[in-house]
């Protein structure tokens, strides 16, 4: 992108519907309450032929840096601070108040270019607060409608005059062009059925981190970054949104998603904690491998286990992070009731990696991260037909499938038909008739025998077809 704009403005003028009106996707939350927005948001925005980063920060407001509304105010003021230039928001519906005219001074203090934008200017009487707009000296206000994406284009116009043209088009580079000449058996040779593809640790990787309220999760992501990215403190619920950051552990790519805490379901009653848990379901499905934060000093609460429940049943691939171990002082005592409990309460998932970690500290942080790339490894695996396909024939020979209906179940063939989770298919007779029972113990010993602790296995079953089904039988 060729340049970055910062959005800001006192709470409920509208910024995050003007954020999701560039980006052309609904990414942050709006809702009628005042300070929804509490991280700063980064997206990639379009304005006609106009590309640039937009961030959504958080409703600029008067309070000391020990409050929550301070330490909002830091995140925002950081924004501007990152930024090449500002988006002033105002409520022409509304009004000047004596805040917006406070903000107004800080920002003509920055020394940035600002676009003074009047908001809400379909509404009934907003030409009195348009007018008013004047007053805070930063120029002529664009009169706008983020809701229903009226005066976009003056927008537009108003954000070259500001940045200069060369800034909002700057030259195209054009790189050379490569020749790649490619035989005719480089397009037709396929792999061999018994090789199995090589992970690729240079892909990038998006990592989910969620967790009940208060566990840790936002401190975490700040910790590895090295800075106070995102809004922490010790009200319970500070993340609302979910922020996606990238990073860079040993030269590979991570994109790190921070989610709200996800309280139990009969706990959610208010509509914002609704959007917010579905913001959240959403990042995990978006996802590779999730990160479910614990508190290590209330382990294992019922929605702890919900929510690993929840990741597996996504064929995401999970990783455990005790949180707060700094905390606990008979640390050797809690390990083993760690242990003893992981296997015991999530049998679904055995071998999952589970590393006790400090968000505060640092302790153990990049164990976590080599755990979330075991993990990748092994939700990405292949195995070979063959492979498979010699210990179907071990299984059934060591534990046979049962007769049901007193008619022996056979298991003819295996392949795996997909990866991201593991998953495979089984030609057998009356696939319909397979016991759970015995589906537990094949994918048991394909953890085992293959080596894949931890991660979602999907067995499927079909019936084998026979050539001569419909054919008349000759006389």
């Amino acid at each position: 992108m060729s340049f970055t704009v910062a959005i800001v403005g006192r709470p409920n003028v509208g910024k995050s519907t003007l954020f999701n009106r560039l980006v052309g996707k609904k990414l942050a939350l709006v809702d009628d309450t005042p300070g929804v927005t509490r991280d700063r948001r980064p997206g990639d925005a379009r304005l006609d032929d106009l590309r640039f980063t937009i961030i959504d920060t958080a409703g600029l407001e008067e309070s000391g840096p020990e409050t929550l509304q301070g330490r909002m105010r830091q995140q925002t003021e950081a924004a501007i601070d990152e930024a090449d230039m500002t988006l002033f928001v105002v409520d022409a519906k509304y009004g000047l108040t004596p805040h917006d005219k406070m903000f107004a001074e800080i920002l003509r203090r920055r020394g940035k270019p600002v676009v003074l934008v009047a908001n809400k200017a379909e509404a009934r009487g907003s030409d009195g607060g348009f007018y008013d707009a004047f007053t805070l000296g930063l120029g002529e206000p664009v009169a706008i409608s983020a809701e229903h994406g009226q005066g976009l284009h003056d927008l537009r116009d108003a954000i070259v005059e500001a940045i200069g043209e060369d800034v909002a088009f700057p030259p195209e580079i054009d790189e050379p062009e490569t020749d790649i000449d490619l035989e005719p058996t480089d397009l037709l040779e396929g792999e061999e059925d018994d090789e199995e593809p090589a992970y690729d640790d240079t892909k990038p990787l998006r990592v989910a981190i969620v967790g009940r309220p208060n566990a840790g999760k936002s401190t975490l992501i700040n910790r590895y970054l090295g800075e106070e990215r995102l809004l922490t403190g010790p009200e319970a619920g500070i993340t609302r949104d979910s922020i996606s950051v990238d990073w860079e552990w040993r030269g590979r790519t991570v994109r790190l998603f921070d989610t709200a805490g996800m309280r139990r379901k009969a706990k959610v009653q208010e509509k914002l904690e609704k959007l917010s848990v579905a913001d959240t379901l959403r990042a995990i499905k978006f996802a590779e491998t999730v990160v479910i934060v614990f508190d290590a000093t209330i382990p294992f609460e019922k929605q702890d286990l919900h929510i690993v429940d929840f990741v597996l049943r996504e064929g995401r691939a999970a990783v455990l992070a005790f949180n707060k171990w700094d905390m606990i002082e008979d640390r050797q005592a809690l390990l083993a009731d760690l242990r003893e409990k992981t296997e015991r309460l999530l049998p679904q998932a055995r071998g999952i990696r589970a590393v006790t970690v400090s968000g505060q500290t640092g302790d153990g942080l990049d164990r976590l991260m080599q755990s979330v790339v075991d993990t990748d490894k092994v939700w990405n695996r292949r195995i070979s037909t063959a492979k498979l396909n010699r210990w179907l024939d071990a299984q059934t020979m060591q534990h046979p499938p049962p007769a049901v209906s007193g008619r022996r179940l056979k298991l003819k063939y295996m392949t795996q038909v997909k990866a991201r989770p593991p998953g495979f298919m089984i030609s057998c007779t009356r696939p319909e008739a397979v016991p759970e029972s015995y589906t537990r113990y094949l994918i048991n010993n394909l953890r085992k025998d293959f080596d894949m602790p931890g991660v979602p296995i999907r067995v499927y079953y079909r019936a084998s077809t026979n050539p001569f089904e419909g054919r008349k039988k000759k006389r």
